[in-house]
């Protein structure tokens, strides 16, 4: 026993402990616990990660080292992402010590504001960025982003357009409205010749107009609607006040749109077309007020039964 003390005393054997600590190769008493969770010290938690920090910035400056050959590069860089592991658990534990939260940090950015590919998951240090296959990697992450910039940049072109790019200027100067009708009389034409032809009536018939009065009406309704909002402001009716339209606006725009539908399908009729009519504030009450006494009666002859 007194041999073992002598030799804790000496100066050799300090120096040596002194190195050791210094590589994170402590004693057997003084190691770093396996589970970050075994440690309630917060102030043993702090010194762990200090430790693994210097770790770390040791074995990255070995990395650097030109003289390693590939195999002992990879396995630096696994040791080195093993230590970002462990470091990881250990400031967990220290924030739920109550100690400084060390994992709020921002994304590593470039100058564009990108975040820098490999500062997530299994990280590159030093030499390990030019091993085979690794190379490759980054230049498919960089290849995919500048197809995915280029995608965007391609998309963007069609954004915030003006009303032009829609076409709602488009009938304005009123060709597009003549070029769409003398294609319509156009495509009438050839089909009532085909028609004629099929049922072999005499060529010199006179060939009927398009009829268009439902359309007429719906769109000459709209226009008059449109060109009143333009004027003057108008005042819009509650859903519950359906007073109907004055003589000056024609028919009901949406009766219009339903018969111009109706035209194009024979089994249907024009009021199968309208949308529903909702009940007014007057009926609603009256309906409830009725299911409100018929409750009541129920209840009052079903206790009485009892």
């Amino acid at each position: 026993m007194a041999r073992n003390e002598e030799k804790a005393q000496s100066m050799l054997y300090r120096f040596r402990e002194a190195q050791a600590a210094e590589l994170g190769l402590g004693t057997r008493a003084d190691r770093r616990p396996r589970m970050a969770s075994a440690c309630k010290s917060l102030r043993e938690c702090e010194r762990w990660r200090g430790e693994i920090l210097r770790e770390i910035s040791r074995k990255v400056s070995k990395i650097q080292d030109a003289g390693l050959t590939d195999y002992e590069v990879r396995d630096l860089n696994d040791e080195i992402n093993k230590l970002l592991r462990e470091k990881r658990h250990w400031e967990n534990q220290i924030v739920a010590l109550g100690g400084a939260n060390y994992r709020r940090n921002v994304a590593m950015l470039d100058e564009d504001g990108r975040e820098v590919p490999g500062t997530k998951g299994y990280k590159y240090f030093g030499r390990a960025k030019d091993l085979p296959g690794v190379r490759e990697l980054f230049q498919s992450r960089k290849k995919e982003e500048e197809e995915e910039n280029q995608a965007l940049a391609y998309y963007k072109k069609f954004m915030n357009q003006g009303p032009s790019y829609y076409g709602d200027v488009d009938e304005q100067d009123g060709s597009l409205l003549q070029y769409e009708g003398e294609a319509e009389q156009e495509d009438w034409e050839e089909a009532y010749s085909n028609l004629r032809a099929a049922l072999g009536l005499p060529s010199d018939a006179d060939l009927p107009k398009i009829p268009r009065t439902m359309q007429v009406a719906a769109q000459g309704t709209a226009a008059k609607r449109k060109t009143a909002d333009a004027e003057e402001d108008v005042d819009m009716a509650p859903p519950d006040d359906r007073t109907p339209l004055p003589p000056a606006t024609g028919m009901d725009p949406a009766y219009a749109h339903a018969a111009a539908a109706a035209s194009y399908i024979p089994f249907l009729q024009t009021e199968h077309l309208l949308p529903p009519k909702m009940p007014t504030r007057q009926e609603m009450e009256t309906v409830l007020l009725g299911l409100r006494k018929k409750a009541l009666v129920e209840e009052y002859f079903g206790e009485e039964g009892t």
